[in-house]
């Protein structure tokens, strides 16, 4: 994908699913049992709107159509629900990317979540996303109104600025995942954002904080930690995230 900094993560978002979409199936990088929420079945997908400097997928998302191979709903479902049942989980969920490009992509999602479902009534399905399509488009964020999902939205960023810096789509779009909270709250979805804290100070986090308390969103900030890779350090220094101390 060509690309030049900072981009239109819109557009991006609609070469992305062209890209790593066919029909019904999606690219996947690989299937995992993971320890976080207390263990969870994951399928890491690939494809991305944004560019993240601090993403452990980079490179895939960088270049997605030369990773994975395509996978259906089913067999999607299928290997989810196989880790989940060796290791005794509740919880899935996709990760690595972006689930949501498009109407495309969000209709394999949820077929994927429909069949294990289907298939382990009482497992509950984590969504993580960066929010952006489900900001711009209202109508693909009233498609995630199920019992058995939880949406964990990324905010890139504290302020515009900060998330251009990381994401590399331009500031203009910083606001667009705050909606698709402010969506999905008056959807009656279950939703809560969540922030790289590492990269913040704790008046910045204050300050996102009142951003989203002034934006009518009242989940709890979840504050994550950086996984520190080399290829990371230096995408972040390149973005002017770290200096070279």
């Amino acid at each position: 994908m060509e690309l030049s900094f900072p981009f239109d993560p819109l557009q991006r978002s609609e070469e992305a699913e062209r890209l790593v979409t066919k029909e019904e199936k999606r690219l996947y990088h690989k299937f995992r049992a993971a320890p976080y929420y207390g263990g969870i079945a994951t399928a890491d997908s690939i494809g991305c709107s944004f560019l993240c400097a601090y993403c452990w997928s980079y490179g895939r998302n960088e270049n997605p159509a030369l990773f994975g191979r395509l996978y259906s709903p089913e067999q999607v479902a299928d290997n989810l629900l196989r880790i989940a049942r060796r290791r005794s989980f509740h919880l899935l969920r996709v990760t690595g990317s972006e689930p949501i490009l498009g109407k495309v992509s969000l209709r394999h999602l949820l077929k994927v979540i429909e069949i294990v479902h289907g298939e382990e009534p009482r497992a509950k399905f984590i969504l993580e996303t960066n929010g952006l399509m489900l900001g711009h488009r209202e109508d693909l964020a009233a498609q995630l109104k199920l019992d058995h999902l939880l949406v964990r939205i990324a905010i890139k960023g504290v302020d515009p600025v900060s998330f251009e810096k990381i994401t590399g789509a331009r500031a203009e779009f910083f606001s667009l995942p705050l909606k698709a909270l402010q969506n999905l709250n008056r959807l009656s979805v279950r939703a809560w954002p969540a922030l790289m804290a590492d990269l913040f100070n704790e008046t910045e986090i204050a300050a996102l904080k009142r951003t989203l308390q002034e934006s009518g969103i009242r989940a709890e900030l979840e504050l994550e930690s950086l996984e520190v890779y080399p290829f990371v350090l230096e995408n972040m220094r390149r973005r002017g995230l770290l200096t070279n101390s």
